[in-house]
């Protein structure tokens, strides 16, 4: 019988941390001295009596000094596929964190999502995992708000919406759908976004106010 190779751990906590750069979508990555690959998403190997979720958070604590703003279990790859710790699975998060506050800790990085450094084959598995997570999750959860600032003009959020989605929307059937699902609420303010006049600003309406829960249905100008 092959005997098995030792390994430094049976699964790990791989944390994929998101924020928005600019007009694209950034990855936090950190460096590594080994291995194939120079980058790696934050990963740890949980303590003993930790759980899962607390591994995540101490895994984003690690690579930004604070937790992200929302993050949610994406779940368990293996496969055979390497991952940085040669573990069998590695148990993946996404997590976003607002431009704001993504400042990483010393060794670590952000890329643009359409410019990854090479990863392990897992890694790279997670990475797509965690897109499609977040698009799962646009018309269920406020992930688009989690990265805007506390009041935004709806072009603001309809560019989130653009850029976690990677489609661009129709812009009155996606105001018509906001209404329809009572997801902002406007307030008494203005902000000049260039030639015209000034944009109303809104701000996300708790759901506890909402008349009823309803997602919202996209109409993508392109297929």
């Amino acid at each position: 019988m092959r005997e098995r190779s030792s390994k430094t751990a049976s699964y790990s906590v791989d944390v994929v941390l998101v924020s928005a750069m600019g007009n694209e979508l950034a990855i936090l990555f950190g460096r590594k001295s080994t291995d194939r690959e120079r980058w790696s998403l934050p990963w740890r190997t949980p303590q003993t009596g930790e759980t899962l979720d607390a591994a995540a958070s101490r895994v984003a604590q690690d690579a930004l000094g604070e937790s992200p703003i929302w993050m949610e279990q994406i779940g368990a790859f293996g496969d055979a596929k390497r991952h940085p710790s040669d573990a069998d699975i590695s148990v993946a998060y996404v997590g976003l964190v607002p431009h704001e506050t993504a400042s990483p800790r010393a060794g670590y990085a952000w890329f643009p999502l359409r410019d990854l450094p090479p990863l392990s084959p897992r890694q790279r598995a997670i990475v797509d995992g965690a897109t499609r997570t977040i698009q799962s999750r646009l018309d269920q959860a406020p992930v688009a708000f989690r990265l805007l600032p506390s009041t935004f003009t709806l072009s603001e959020l309809q560019q989130m919406y653009e850029l976690l989605l990677g489609k661009r929307l129709h812009k009155a059937s996606f105001r018509r759908a906001l209404q329809a699902a009572w997801l902002v609420e406007p307030i008494d303010e203005w902000r000049s976004e260039g030639r015209g006049r000034p944009a109303q600003l809104f701000r996300y309406l708790p759901k506890k106010r909402r008349r009823s829960h309803r997602g919202i249905r996209f109409d993508f100008l392109y297929p």
